[in-house]
């Protein structure tokens, strides 16, 4: 009797722990399955992570504060960065609690394409593709060391990861007012390569985003204004930030390629255009935009993401040399982040001054 009490104990424990394990592993497959989904919708086309939303891919305009148009002068802060703006920043510092994957992938989801370039298109335009590509650019640099491209951030306190191991720590914070960690490491590789090619370039390290996030867009429209008045030659603006994608399983993405065995973040060119009028040069915009999307991928294939097409201005209507440039995304390393910097000056170099 006693035999069969034992029996049917351990038979009724087997059971309960293998149901457990089933349980366990269908929970598993299911969250894996969500995420490989999020990565072919991503891949496909029907899903786009921008600045961090993921949403299926419609005519939505991506929300964002509005631009001011007020021109206020204002200090600048021409690299390096006055010591008093950085008193506060932070040392990166160790990380503890859970940790998520950081899958690296390459996005290529355009819903229009010519030749080796990629176009996501969320606009009602008809976009002629080749002409844009084959039109001459609307304004041109001179033969001299004035300053003519500004390279700036919108969002100076977007930062990257420092090491390249596959995960990130629940507590990781993605800003940082220490730029060594973040987007100004790219400006200043970006400035620094342009002059390396002859091309007179100045980088703006004004924290438009702290302490305040918002009104960051009207912040850095006082500052490009600012240089504008300083250094009337600038022809060429660019506000360079970085991406966020992250999935509702915490899976983070970092888009890369590889260009002679290194590793680098790709880029995402943004180009806007106005349907309620104020921005009647948009066109303009989008040939250079096009055409530098085009140099960067022949000359560094897979370096781009689909050049993101919208109704935004995003100060893009400053000038018509204007555009928005995410560099990567937030758990990308800086050194890749760095690297793109360096290969996007060479693109725009070969571009300005063919």
């Amino acid at each position: 009797m006693k035999k069969q009490y034992w029996k049917t104990a351990v038979t009724i424990v087997m059971l309960t722990l293998i149901m457990a394990v089933c349980l366990s592993m269908a929970v598993y497959r299911a969250a894996s399955c969500m995420a490989l989904s999020d990565e072919a919708a991503l891949l496909s086309g029907k899903l786009s992570f921008v600045n961090g939303n993921a949403q299926n891919v419609s005519r939505e305009t991506i929300a964002d504060e509005k631009p001011t148009e007020q021109s206020v002068t204002r200090p600048l802060s021409e690299t390096p960065t006055a010591p008093a703006e950085t008193a506060e920043k932070p040392q990166d510092i160790s990380h503890s609690g859970d940790t998520y994957p950081v899958k690296a992938l390459k996005i290529s989801n355009g819903n229009m394409s010519y030749d080796n370039i990629l176009i996501r298109n969320t606009t009602d335009v008809d976009l002629d593709v080749e002409s844009l590509l084959s039109a001459d650019l609307p304004f041109s640099l001179e033969d001299n060391h004035e300053v003519q491209v500004l390279v700036y951030h919108t969002h100076t306190c977007e930062r990257y990861l420092t090491e390249d191991n596959g995960e990130y720590y629940e507590d990781y914070y993605p800003r940082s007012t220490d730029g060594d960690l973040g987007v100004v490491a790219v400006g200043e590789k970006l400035v620094e390569t342009l002059k390396e090619h002859g091309i007179g370039a100045v980088h703006d390290t004004t924290l438009h985003d702290y302490p305040s996030y918002e009104g960051s867009y009207a912040r850095s429209w006082e500052t490009i204004c600012a240089y504008k008045e300083k250094y009337p030659s600038i022809k060429v603006t660019i506000d360079l930030h970085r991406d966020s994608m992250t999935t509702d399983e915490g899976v983070k993405y970092k888009p890369t390629f590889e260009h002679d065995g290194d590793k680098a973040a790709q880029i995402m060119i943004m180009a806007g255009c106005d349907s309620d009028g104020g921005f009647d040069f948009w066109d303009e915009n989008l040939i250079f935009a096009m055409q530098l999307q085009k140099k960067c991928e022949d000359m560094f294939p897979d370096m781009t993401r689909p050049l993101n097409f919208g109704e935004y201005t995003y100060n893009m209507n400053f000038n018509n040399g204007s555009l928005l440039i995410e560099v990567g995304t937030d758990v990308n390393t800086v050194e890749e982040a760095a690297r793109s910097g360096g290969y996007l000056a060479d693109a725009l170099a070969a571009l300005l001054r063919p």
